[in-house]
């Protein structure tokens, strides 16, 4: 993580690009900056200003418009908060706010404007923290942040041995783009970690194109199944980037490949500074459409969006 890529020119320059022929404008100080693992980075096609994977983190000057229906808390984060680092949407489920920290700052992140500092977790998790997890109606507890993976190996340890105290908890689910943006981080002692979990644990992984998948990631997961993990796949629908049926597909078999299940493809969450991202409704049902006519059933992403105040993911198609 420390050898991330934090400055524009300095992305650029190692993928070749000049800044002079780019066809978009870029913010060299973006309010939120960026950030990219080398791995991630080194997957990118050079001198290709329309790589699919730089345009998931290159900051843009069309991020500054102000865009009617874009707001800073899209999903409705803050008013599913019942504590400090504990947000509660859904029926028997809270997630926790592990960390503000990400190896990679994607831009359309629904949560680029969330207050961390206000809301995350302390290094322990506190008695009144405790309290509001151990009640009966919450048997799965779901790791969020920021990225869960990149607290270390103690401090997970410490995390999960307070959890398994919880005497409702039935599953533990992990949200993470680790194993893809820093393949190097699933490292025996997590796996060993995971395996000794008492119970169920499901590792969520954003994955949105298939060139982010290659060989250091397919050794990444294939010691993740090695765990006691299920895998599963949320993309997020993105214009110029995987607003296609093909790419989408091909993501799909891929990651199958790997072990990973198709779970969420996400209409994009409103937040500001995203518009340029946004595909319409009528496309996302179309692409949609014609994966079902191309993949199993298994295979097969439900095309969710989520409504702020709203108990569950919604279908597209329904609304």
């Amino acid at each position: 993580m420390a050898l991330s890529f934090s400055r524009l020119s300095k992305l650029l320059e190692w993928l070749d690009l000049d800044r002079s022929e780019l066809p978009y404008a870029c913010d060299d100080s973006p309010s939120f900056p960026l950030r990219v693992t080398r791995d991630f980075a080194s997957r990118m096609h050079r001198r290709d200003a329309y790589d699919p994977l730089l345009l998931q983190v290159l900051p843009l000057l069309q991020e500054s418009a102000v865009v009617d229906g874009y707001s800073q808390d899209p999903v409705g984060d803050m008013n599913a908060s019942v504590s400090q680092g504990v947000l509660q949407k859904y029926n028997g489920r809270a997630l926790l706010i592990t960390t503000p920290a990400c190896a990679i700052h994607c831009r359309y992140c629904f949560r680029r404007h969330f207050p961390y500092q206000q809301q995350h977790l302390d290094q322990q998790l506190s008695d009144q923290t405790m309290e509001k997890l151990n009640v009966p109606d919450i048997s799965e507890i779901i790791l969020s942040g920021g990225d869960p993976l990149t607290l270390n190996d103690q401090r997970l340890t410490q995390l999960l041995s307070q959890l398994k105290q919880l005497p409702h908890l039935k599953r533990l689910r992990i949200h993470t783009r680790m194993p893809v943006i820093l393949p190097s981080r699933v490292t025996p002692e997590l796996v060993e970690m995971l395996r000794n979990f008492p119970l169920p644990v499901t590792t969520v992984l954003h994955i949105n194109h298939p060139n982010e998948l290659d060989k250091s990631v397919a050794t990444a997961l294939h010691q993740l199944r090695h765990s006691n993990t299920h895998m599963l796949n949320q993309a997020v629908l993105l214009k110029g980037i995987n607003d296609k049926t093909e790419i989408l597909k091909a993501l799909c078999e891929k990651g199958f490949d790997m072990g990973i299940l198709p779970y969420y493809v996400h209409q994009l969450d409103k937040v500001h500074g995203s518009a340029h991202f946004q595909v319409s409704r009528e496309r996302a049902l179309e692409i949609e459409e014609q994966l079902r006519k191309q993949l199993p059933g298994y295979l097969l992403p439900r095309f969710v969006t989520e409504i702020a105040g709203e108990e569950s993911k919604m279908p597209l198609g329904m609304f």
